[in-house]
């Protein structure tokens, strides 16, 4: 009997290990930021995909290992990577600092010769390709091919892809922020206040809103915000029965 409940106890820690990568930890982090909300942070582990939020402490867990990177998101603070190191893992509390963001005119005219930029003053050649953080970093990991090579052996190419796709959905966020205020998620959509970045989060994880967006046809942006709105207002009452 005794040699039944030593192999029943082996066996379901077998089956709870081999759900976790071996070096994992559940990290407890705070966000602390001098003057900002902490509150509603996205972290993703773009190594094992597992994502979390920061509650209004700005404390989070999230399950990472030594060399994964976690990518931090807000609507307002600064985009921030942290690659874990094995020296993360060992206090009790790990400390992240953010920075609020810093709210910068999109173009300032100051005469009438608005056709005057940096193409035009000859500082930058014309049909330059802009390309953001993220997408600097993926095409100098493949700008040579060797080192194209070892970063898709690697699995780096694959991390800066998604690293792409988080820092799409924190310009995203933002651009949502600053177009709608809060009165218009609570009045017009009817979003409880404490759950309005929860929406937000959810309408940019939508594929139709993404796409319906970069139309920038403002009627049909703001009927799909009420489709979703509806969607996410019934998720929101079904999980408070």
């Amino acid at each position: 009997m005794k040699s039944k409940i030593i192999l029943f106890v082996l066996g379901l820690f077998s089956q709870i290990s081999f759900g976790q990568t071996a070096g994992e930890k559940l990290i407890h982090g705070k966000i602390i930021v001098e003057s900002g909300n902490a509150a509603g942070v996205s972290i993703v582990n773009l190594v094992n995909e597992k994502s979390a939020t920061s509650d209004g402490n700005g404390d989070f867990y999230i399950l990472a290992k030594a060399d994964d990177l976690l990518v931090f998101s807000s609507v307002n603070l600064e985009y921030y990577r942290r690659l874990i190191e094995k020296e993360d893992l060992k206090p009790d509390v790990l400390i992240i600092k953010m920075i609020a963001k810093t709210t910068e005119l999109d173009e300032v005219i100051v005469n009438k010769r608005s056709k005057i930029n940096a193409v035009a003053l000859g500082i930058s050649p014309k049909g330059i390709v802009q390309r953001t953080r993220a997408e600097k970093r993926l095409y100098a990991a493949n700008s040579m091919p060797v080192a194209a090579l070892i970063n898709l052996m690697s699995g780096r190419t694959e991390m800066l892809k998604k690293e792409i796709e988080v820092e799409k959905k924190e310009l995203l966020l933002a651009k949502i922020g600053n177009l709608y205020s809060d009165e218009y998620f609570v009045n017009t959509l009817k979003v409880p206040s404490e759950y309005i970045k929860g929406f937000q989060y959810y309408i940019v994880e939508s594929e139709r809103f993404t796409t319906i967006f970069k139309s920038k046809n403002k009627i049909n942006i703001e009927l799909v915000m009420v489709e979703l709105a509806v969607e996410y207002n019934a998720i929101i009452a079904a999980g408070n029965k």
